[in-house]
């Protein structure tokens, strides 16, 4: 990589845009950036692995305000060293929760899939499911009028 980036090029690696870059620095998700003598910001390595990282949380959906609370402790030094490892673990175990979640929802979307799949094939061959067709539960509509009446 090259010693110093400009903030197009460090753009166009990452996919941000140049004002995000500087609203990052801005708000201090970023620490201030190296100037070349025009006053253009120049981005080093460790800039672009740092802004990698921050990339990371943001899709692991970290609120800003904890991705700043962590840029902060990395700025304080090594004696932070702790409260930012138990500070990702949390994080991590909030990730983890959210997949299980997610995991939970897929299954439940793919037994619907399935459902109206069942539902589809059994219109087109010209029979109905128990008697009635079935409501969203999956529970003949027929059946369910007789309860309720």
């Amino acid at each position: 990589m090259e010693s110093h980036l400009s903030i197009d090029e460090v753009a166009k690696r990452t996919g941000l845009t140049a004002h995000t870059l500087r609203y990052y620095e801005r708000i201090g998700l970023i620490a201030p950036v190296g100037r070349a003598s025009g006053g253009q910001r120049r981005y080093a390595a460790s800039d672009l692995a740092w802004i990698e990282f921050l990339l990371r949380l943001r899709a692991t959906h970290m609120p800003i305000g904890k991705m700043q609370a962590f840029a902060k402790l990395r700025g304080a030094g090594d004696s932070t060293i702790g409260e930012r490892r138990r500070m990702l673990e949390q994080h991590l175990a909030d990730v983890l929760a959210e997949i299980e979640t997610l995991r939970q929802s897929a299954a439940a979307l793919q037994w619907k899939v399935e459902h109206y799949s069942c539902l589809e094939q059994s219109l087109a061959s010209g029979s109905t499911i128990d008697g009635g067709i079935a409501d969203e539960l999956g529970k003949p509509l027929r059946a369910r009028a007789r309860k309720i009446a």
